[in-house]
């Protein structure tokens, strides 16, 4: 789960980070009031979208009066801001941050996430903050320094100077980074999150850090545990038929191919894609219904896979452990009939009553496809959409 940055600067906040005082606002009249309250004779207007480089989109603008302010917001509202995350097709702003100025001096990049290869959570910096960090990951690694913190005993101090050093940071400033990482650290524990990051993290000329944004990813697994991170999400930001599947509980992911995939378990799932497209097909989508699959869930499976106007044809890739195989042919079965299927469907099934499962899709009545191995599965499928 992802949340806007101007959550993520109150809840960095919440843990010490120094963040500019900013205000959101939905509409031209809440930018206006926003920037009055604020004061000042700068401000920045930010568009709000969960993604990164909206500076170069045109998503991030110096207003240096009140008029400036109105314009600016009236623009950015409502237009398709494109960036190199977004796509070309962009994503539409619905909200804005209107901030106070910045004395910009030395900006800096700074990012907490896990990693999976040595278990532990990595510390990334770099002196080279800004818009171009993933240019400057590509062609001037040096200038990234990353310590990795054992969970059990946390962010040392010796750790954090030893990355306030490894970018650049002297004297008082280099006191302030040690303990804005130590929070960073500790927010980036407390709240469950996957990723936290800085970008740019600004010295002023007085030689004192401020973060200028914030992004944040949070492990969906952990959020039961935090609600109030929960009524964060904009639903706006998301892809329609992975929040409909959110509601079944099925790990659902959009791509950009024809064929549907309906598979239990997420490693059959991403094997299946991947045998899909050694036979010269393009999945659909990634669609797990998980091991306690019912005929509901299979329904509403294939209703959010159809919604794709992409959709050409539909591999079922089951494997029966936990899962039985009569299940999912019932499942399938009311599926075809709810939806009234009138797209090719191959049924691959292995393992638990897997002959009854068979046996019930082929006197079902319906023109299914059935295959015997996923080879076999992925084949047919293909050759279904190339005969449409």
């Amino acid at each position: 789960m992802k949340i806007h940055e101007y959550q993520g600067k109150e809840i960095l906040r919440q843990f010490g980070v120094p963040v500019p005082r900013g205000i959101p606002a939905f509409t031209v009249q809440e930018a206006v009031e926003a920037a009055q309250k604020l004061g000042g004779p700068v401000w920045v207007v930010k568009a709000q979208i969960h993604a990164g480089g909206r500076g170069k989109g045109g998503g991030v603008k110096v207003a240096k009066s009140i008029d400036e302010v109105r314009e600016l917001a009236g623009r950015m509202l409502g237009m398709q801001l494109v960036t190199h995350q977004t796509g070309p097709q962009g994503q539409k702003v619905r909200r804005l941050y209107i901030e106070e100025g910045a004395d910009i001096g030395k900006e800096f990049y700074v990012s907490v996430l896990t990693d999976r290869a040595t278990q532990k959570v990595a510390f990334i910096a770099s002196s080279e903050g800004g818009m171009d960090i993933e240019e400057v990951a590509a062609k001037t690694p040096e200038k990234i320094v990353k310590v990795f913190v054992d969970p059990l005993v946390g962010l040392t101090e010796a750790q954090a100077r030893e990355l306030a050093a490894g970018i650049g940071m002297e004297g008082h400033t280099a006191d302030q980074a040690v303990t804005l990482f130590q929070n960073l650290y500790r927010c980036y524990m407390e709240t469950d999150a996957s990723l936290v990051e800085i970008n740019p993290l600004n010295r002023d000329s007085k030689g004192n850090l401020i973060a200028l944004d914030a992004k944040f990813n949070f492990d969906s697994n952990a959020l039961f545990r935090h609600p109030e991170i929960v009524a964060l999400r904009d639903l706006d930001e998301e892809d329609p038929a992975e929040v409909e599947a959110s509601k079944y509980d099925l790990a659902y992911i959009s791509l950009d191919g024809n064929i549907g995939c309906l598979v239990n378990g997420a490693g059959l799932a991403m094997a299946t894609m991947d045998t899909i497209k050694l036979f010269g097909g393009e999945p659909a989508n990634f669609l797990d219904v998980g091991g306690g699959a019912t005929a509901e869930k299979v329904t509403e499976a294939f209703k959010i896979m159809l919604r794709n106007p992409n959709v050409k044809a539909i591999l079922v890739n089951i494997f029966g452990g936990i899962m039985r195989c009569d299940v999912i042919a019932t499942g399938v079965i009311a599926a075809c009939k709810a939806v009234n299927l009138n797209v090719p469907l191959v049924v691959r099934m292995k393992g638990t009553n897997e002959e009854l499962g068979k046996q019930m899709l082929a006197e079902s009545g319906l023109p299914i496809i059935s295959a015997d191995t996923m080879a076999e599965a992925a084949q047919k499928v293909v050759a279904a959409v190339a005969g449409r």
